[in-house]
């Protein structure tokens, strides 16, 4: 019998909720369903589910406030975001915090499907990467951290990693734009694109300690890292 993916749907709207639970329910995954952040936390902590669909704007305890504590003990676990929200500081807001993809409503389930599916295997083959040298660095892509020398390690979000991990294994290569923002977060729309040089900004300010490593920003292509 095949795996199924289990689980952890959030959403307080209940029509919707069990409309989602029984869409993926017949695609094979195990879905636990939850109407509040709050009951959501509680279910995670005694089902641990291997991805979590959660709604923005949730009663008790809001989507970003959930994946914030969730993040706190659980950094590998991928997160999709459901929201009505289109506003670029919500996207950035949502990746920020830990979130791995969010899908704006109203949304086909074969997308849902498609995305959670591409989050489990990606999920899998970072646990399976070996340690990685980057310069003076030590990335330790399992583990998420990035250590320098002999100084304490510095944890990294899921997406900061991925897109380290992407412009580590094309060094001195530039990494299209489009390419990566359509392999980590599934579009390469506006929003996307924006939080993408946020990311970027965010890599740079932790690598800057070993003076040559450089991410050049290749102007109408992408991005290229070299050391």
């Amino acid at each position: 019998m095949a795996h199924k993916i289990k689980l952890l749907l959030a959403e307080d709207e209940a029509s919707l909720g069990q409309i989602i639970k029984e869409s993926l329910e017949t695609r094979d995954f195990e879905v636990i369903l939850c109407d509040n952040g709050e009951k959501a936390l509680e279910k995670y902590q005694s089902e641990k589910p291997e991805v979590l669909v959660l709604d923005v704007m949730m009663p008790k305890k809001d989507g970003f406030t959930l994946a914030k504590d969730i993040r706190a003990i659980d950094d590998h676990i991928p997160i999709i975001f459901l929201t009505a929200k289109s506003q670029t500081a919500d996207v950035v807001e949502g990746f920020s915090i830990g979130g791995n993809d969010y899908l704006k409503k109203p949304f086909s389930m074969e997308e849902l499907i498609v995305r959670i599916h591409n989050l489990v295997q990606r999920s899998k083959t970072q646990k399976r990467t070996k340690v990685l040298e980057i310069g003076g660095y030590v990335f330790d892509f399992p583990k998420q951290q990035l250590q320098f020398k002999n100084e304490k390690p510095v944890q990294l979000t899921h997406r900061e990693a991925h897109l380290l991990f992407h412009l580590v294994i094309n060094k001195n290569k530039v990494l299209e734009r489009s390419v990566i923002l359509n392999k980590l977060w599934g579009t390469d729309d506006f929003f996307t694109a924006r939080s993408m040089d946020v990311f970027i900004t965010k890599l740079r300010k932790k690598l800057k300690k070993d003076i040559h490593i450089q991410i050049i920003n290749v102007r109408g292509f992408g991005y290229k890292l070299t050391f």
